[in-house]
C-alpha cells in the first residue's frame, strides 16, 4: 500500500534504497550525504532485516565493501560527499572494469557554495571519466523512485550507477509518495562468463576494457528513453533550454504557467544525444541551466556539428561559482526580477566558532601558549570542527587541505627543516587517512610532533561512531610509534600546564611524538547524559 511521507532529499533516498531490497550500505560521514545512513541506521524495517548500515573508516574501504556485496549477488549502496570520490576514486573508477553482479548505486552528495567543503567539484566528472552511468534528481519523490530504478539498471547492465545529489535538494523537504517494500536479493554470485572481469589483470582488463564501451553506448541509447529525461516542446523557438536537476526546478519556477520555449530536462547520463540534437536542429539558441559546473554546456560545444549559440555558465550568462537559484535563472531568461524583501534583522548570522566546553579549545590554548617560544612554528591542519581553530581568537593552525594531510605536510615540512613541525588531526579523521603517513614519519622517525584531538566522535557531522575509539594509542604503537613518545592527557581547562609541558618535551624530542588529547565532545557528552538520566528514571 502506498503511503505519504515528510521527507528530506537524503531520507528518500535511503527509504528507496530500502524499498528496492537494500542489503547493506557503506559510508563515511560527510555533509550533505550524513543523513542517508543515518536514516537507514534508524529505520525499522531495515533493524529488521539486519541491513549492514555501520560507519567505514573512509570512503575508499566503504566503496570496496560495497563493492564485495555486489560481488555476491546483494544490493548495496555507498554513501559521500563530493570530495570523498577522490577517496574512493581508485575503487570507483575500477568498478566501472569490475563490474557490478548485485546492484550497487554509489551517492554522492555535491555541495554546490561550499557550505562545509573545501570546493565545489562535480562528481558528474567521476561518472563520465569511469564511464560508469548517472541518475542526478530533480525532487524529493525522484530521489525515491530512482533508487528501485537504478539497483535494476546496474543489475541488468552489470555496472555500477552513480546518483548525484546537491546539498539544497539534500536538507529540504518534500511529500514522498511511497510504495511496497521488495525483497532482498539472494546470495548469487557472478556468472562464469562474467568471473573473469572480476580479476583486474591487464589481459582481463584489455577484454572487458572493449565490452565496456560498447555498453556505455546502450547506457546513451538508455538515456533517450529513461523515464527521468523528457523532452517538453514549446512554441518559441528562438531558444531551446537544457536543465538538470534541481536546477530544473529553478526553470520551471520562473514558468509557472509552462515555458514557452522547449526544454530539456536531463537527470540520467550518459547525455541523450537525439534529445539534444533534436533541441539544436529546432532552435535557434540553447541555454543551459545546471546547478554544478558546466559539464553539460562543455559536452553540447564538442557534440553539436553546427555553430549553434550555447549560452550558459561559460558564457557569464549564469554564475561559475555558488548554488544556481530562482533570481539568476530569471535574469538569464531575460524575465523582470521580483520585488526583494530586505534581510530579516530578528536573526542575524553569525560566525561558526567551537563550543563552549570543547576539548578542542583547551588543546589550542595550550599549544598556542606553549609556540610562543618558538619563532617560526608552523601547525598543520585537518578536516574536522577543529578546523575552526584557524579563525579569531585561536588562529592557531597554518594550513588544511584535506582528509589526513596535517600529517602528511607536517612530514613534509620537518623533511625540509622546519621546526617545530606540528600536526592536529582528529580522532576520526585520523582513522579515516592519518594512519598511512604517520606510518611514513614512523620508519624515518621524523622530526615532528602529531597531536590527535580525541573527542570520541566524529563532531563535525554530528557525532557518528569514531573508528578509533579507545584504541589510538595502541593504534600508533602497533604502526611502530616508540610507546615513550605516545603519551596521553585529558584536554581539560586544569591541566592547561601540563599540555603545555608535555607538548614542550615532545617538542624538543628529535624524532617523532604522538599525543592523544582526548575530551569528550561536548555536544554528545550532553546526549549521553541525558540518555543515562532516562535510563535510570526508566527504572524507578
Amino acid at each position: 500500500m502506498n503511503t505519504k511521507k515528510l521527507l528530506l532529499g537524503d531520507e528518500a533516498l535511503a527509504l528507496g534504497a530500502i524499498n528496492a531490497g537494500l542489503s547493506g550500505v557503506y559510508a563515511y560521514p560527510g555533509t550533505p550525504s550524513t543523513e542517508i545512513t543515518e536514516f537507514i541506521q534508524e529505520n525499522a524495517m531495515a533493524k529488521e532485516r539486519g541491513i549492514h548500515s555501520h560507519w567505514s573508516s573512509n570512503e575508499k574501504t566503504a566503496m570496496e565493501e560495497a563493492l564485495g556485496m555486489s560481488f555476491c549477488g546483494k544490493r548495496a549502496m555507498v554513501c559521500m560527499k563530493h570530495v570523498g570520490m577522490n577517496v574512493a576514486a581508485d575503487g570507483f573508477v575500477n568498478s566501472a572494469m569490475t563490474g557490478a553482479n548485485g546492484g550497487l548505486v554509489v551517492v554522492a552528495a555535491d555541495d554546490p557554495s561550499m557550505h562545509s567543503s573545501q570546493n565545489e567539484q562535480d562528481s558528474r566528472y567521476y561518472g563520465q571519466f569511469a564511464f560508469i552511468p548517472m541518475l542526478e534528481p530533480s525532487t524529493q519523490q525522484e530521489a525515491y523512485d530512482m533508487m528501485s530504478y537504478a539497483f535494476r539498471f546496474s543489475e541488468e547492465h552489470k555496472i555500477p550507477m552513480l546518483m548525484r545529489m546537491v546539498t539544497r535538494l539534500a536538507h529540504s523537504r518534500a511529500v514522498v509518495e511511497t510504495g511496497e517494500a521488495m525483497s532482498e536479493n539472494e546470495l548469487k554470485y557472478p556468472s562464469a562468463d562474467q568471473t573473469r572481469q572480476w580479476v583486474l589483470m591487464p589481459g582481463n582488463s584489455k577484454v572487458r576494457y572493449k565490452q565496456l564501451l560498447i555498453d556505455w553506448d546502450a547506457c546513451e541509447k538508455a538515456s533517450e528513453t529513461s523515464p527521468f529525461n523528457k523532452y517538453i516542446d514549446g512554441a518559441d523557438k528562438s531558444k531551446g533550454i537544457i536543465a538538470n536537476g534541481i536546477a530544473y526546478n529553478y526553470l520551471m519556477e520562473c514558468f509557472p504557467d509552462g515555458c514557452p520555449y522547449p526544454v530539456l530536462k536531463i537527470s540520467q547520463y550518459p547525455l541523450p544525444t537525439a534529445l539534444i540534437k533534436r533541441m539544436a536542429d529546432e532552435c535557434d539558441a540553447i541555454i543551459v541551466v545546471e546547478e554544478g559546473q558546466p559539464f553539460i554546456e562543455e559536452r553540447l560545444r564538442g557534440m553539436l556539428g553546427t555553430p549553434k549559440p550555447v549560452l550558459g555558465k561559460l558564457t557569464g550568462l549564469l554564475p561559475r561559482t555558488g548554488e544556481l537559484n530562482p533570481d539568476c535563472v530569471r535574469h538569464a531568461m531575460g524575465l523582470p526580477e521580483l520585488e526583494k524583501k530586505g534581510a530579516s534583522q530578528v536573526v542575524m548570522p553569525r560566525p561558526p566558532a567551537l563550543c563552549q566546553g570543547c576539548g578542542h579549545r583547551d588543546v589550542y590554548g595550550a599549544l598556542n601558549d606553549i609556540l610562543k617560544e618558538y619563532e617560526n612554528a608552523k601547525v598543520f591542519g585537518d578536516i574536522g570542527c577543529y578546523t575552526l581553530g584557524w579563525l579569531s581568537p585561536f588562529n592557531a593552525i597554518d594550513t588544511v587541505v584535506d582528509m589526513g594531510a596535517s600529517i602528511s605536510m607536517a612530514k613534509g615540512a620537518a623533511d625540509a627543516g622546519q621546526f617545530p613541525s606540528v600536526a592536529i588531526i582528529g580522532d576520526s579523521t585520523f582513522t579515516h587517512s592519518g594512519m598511512t603517513p604517520l606510518l611514513d614519519a614512523i620508519n624515518e622517525n621524523t622530526n615532528m610532533v602529531a597531536i590527535i584531538s580525541d573527542n570520541l566522535t566524529t563532531g563535525m557531522t554530528g557525532g557518528q561512531d569514531s573508528q578509533g575509539t579507545g584504541k589510538l594509542e595502541q593504534i600508533c604503537i602497533g604502526l611502530g610509534a616508540d610507546p615513550a613518545h605516545v603519551r596521553t592527557i585529558d584536554a581539560l581547562p586544569k591541566t592547561h600546564e601540563q599540555m603545555m609541558e608535555m607538548f614542550r618535551s615532545e617538542i624538543e624530542y628529535k624524532g617523532l611524538s604522538v599525543i592523544v588529547a582526548r575530551r569528550e565532545c561536548i555536544q554528545t557528552a550532553r546526549r549521553h547524559a541525558a540518555a543515562a538520566a532516562k535510563a535510570a528514571a526508566a527504572k524507578k
